[in-house]
């Protein structure tokens, strides 16, 4: 992978500190209030848009970063067409099991294992915005337009983990744990200038990633019984989706 040029260094950073501001201003920030003030269904549209981007924008791309993968690989691997989808799908269950372990901590009774749940949530999903900054700066596909996507998608994605971490952990969340997710993002980024992984690497760090926004979509974006709005998130995911299918 070439490196980038300095237009894309600007325009990566530039990215990575817009992700930043989204966390930090959180449910201050609501792009969609002119079309609808309920803050429902403003989540719900935005985890549309982001389940669109990873179905038809990054899940094909799973295929050429599988080809990636089995060329640039230094040693010969066993099922290796598989191992993309593979790693794909411990992003899902990785996330999946985070969420687990936190309800198992937050029906505890013990203070104690209220304050684990939250450092377990909080310091998951701050790995977890490190690693998108970190693919700001090194995902293999490059270019101002794949670049805008994916920010836009990441951006939307925020908003709504945002929305579900500040109602699940309330101030504590927004004293301490909003800052940690904001700060990880440019922290991935500017690792990312000095810390070249092989393509191959690369490669399976974006099938995790695809698999955890998968999951994260489906257990914190995704409307409940109780609040969910459906019409929403189908609208997030059509407009996306059509905004995608001319891009190819």
């Amino acid at each position: 992978m070439t490196g980038w040029q300095p237009t894309e260094l600007v325009a990566t950073g530039l990215a990575a500190l817009a992700l930043a501001a989204v966390i930090l201003a959180g449910g201050r920030l609501h792009p969609l209030r002119a079309v609808t003030r309920d803050q429902r269904k403003r989540v719900s549209f935005c985890a549309g848009m982001a389940a669109a981007y990873v179905f038809v924008h990054v899940m094909p791309e799973l295929e050429d970063m599988r080809l990636a993968f089995v060329e640039s690989a230094s040693i010969q691997t066993y099922f290796e067409g598989s191992v993309i989808y593979a790693v794909a799908l411990i992003g899902f269950m990785t996330f999946y099991g985070l969420e687990h372990l936190r309800k198992q901590f937050r029906d505890s009774d013990s203070n104690q294992r209220e304050q684990a749940a939250f450092k377990l949530h909080v310091g998951g999903f701050a790995a977890y915005a490190a690693l998108v900054g970190y693919l700001l700066a090194r995902d293999l596909e490059q270019g101002h337009l794949p670049l805008l996507l994916f920010t836009i998608a990441m951006a939307v994605h925020f908003l709504a983990v945002d929305h579900a971490l500040s109602e699940e952990h309330a101030e504590a969340y927004v004293r301490r744990g909003r800052y940690w997710l904001a700060a990880m993002v440019p922290l991935g980024w500017a690792v990312g200038q000095w810390l070249v992984l092989p393509p191959a690497v690369s490669a399976l760090l974006v099938a995790f990633l695809s698999g955890a926004v998968i999951v994260n979509s489906s257990l914190m974006e995704l409307p409940s019984d109780k609040d969910g709005h459906f019409m929403s998130f189908l609208a997030g995911g059509v407009l996306y989706t059509l905004i995608l299918l001319p891009l190819g």
